[in-house]
């Protein structure tokens, strides 16, 4: 395992292939899982925000108090920050009239200020530098806002701006591409690019995830949350079995 500059053990994976392929299929995973919540067992968006705000709340609390990076327990605290994300967009979107636009600027202001913070704290945004409780605090709020973030772009690409799943997926996997394309053949910042691809990756998870179980009506496939969410689930799960993955590298 690797340790940072202040001593500490890393407490984030390496950013590898394998680290977005289960970022895609978690954003995914937390549609399904948060809309079969709110909307499937009918609980509502202001309750199942709650429930998974506690989750969520719940397994930052154990990622900061582990001792060294854990895949399981990692990953867990991604979920529930995507699935709160989920119903938390949508509950101001919708429940409170705020609008696809409207919720899309408001979580781009609090996510920008939220990096903001956290840069002039502790001087680095980059997700090497996360090993102490200060830096966690800070990676995962912006995360959660991100994540949300990424709802409801998501939807307002789909929806307000009639692109339909589809559409909006290969808006997203284009501009995912173009980040790729920039990491092999620019000098532009890492952490920029890691930024802007993990806030990417939100969006194209939110529309597959729609499009997986919206009404053939609504331009979806209308497959059960459940068995989605169970599919998905047991995808991630074996990716992190399956494949090793290490804590991020040294920071410099």
């Amino acid at each position: 395992m690797n340790a940072t500059i202040d001593g500490r053990l890393s407490k984030v994976p390496e950013v590898t292939l394998l680290f977005w392929i289960i970022k895609i299929a978690a954003t995914t995973f937390g549609e399904t899982a948060g809309d079969a919540v709110s909307m499937s067992v009918n609980l509502g968006y202001l309750v199942g925000t709650l429930i998974f705000a506690v989750i969520f709340v719940g397994t930052v609390i154990a990622q900061i108090a582990a001792k060294e990076f854990r895949p399981f327990l990692y990953w867990a605290t991604i979920i529930a920050s995507t699935t709160v994300g989920t119903t938390l967009a949508d509950f101001a979107d919708r429940s409170l009239g705020i609008g696809y636009a409207g919720g899309t600027t408001l979580l781009v202001m609090l996510l920008m200020m939220s990096l903001f913070a956290w840069y002039r704290t502790l001087g680095s945004i980059s997700i090497d530098t996360v090993s102490s409780p200060r830096s966690e605090i800070f990676y995962w709020v912006t995360i959660m806002f991100s994540q949300t973030l990424g709802t409801a772009l998501g939807d307002w690409t789909a929806d307000t701006a009639g692109l339909g799943y589809v559409g909006a997926a290969v808006v997203f996997s284009a501009l995912l591409a173009l980040v790729v394309a920039a990491y092999w053949r620019t000098n532009l910042s890492r952490t920029l690019l890691f930024w802007t691809a993990f806030v990417l990756t939100r969006p194209l998870g939110a529309v597959v995830g729609d499009f997986l179980d919206m009404p053939l009506s609504a331009g979806g496939l209308a497959l059960s949350r459940y068995s989605a969410s169970a599919v998905l689930l047991a995808f991630i799960v074996a990716c992190i079995v399956i494949f090793p993955q290490r804590a991020a590298r040294n920071a410099h």
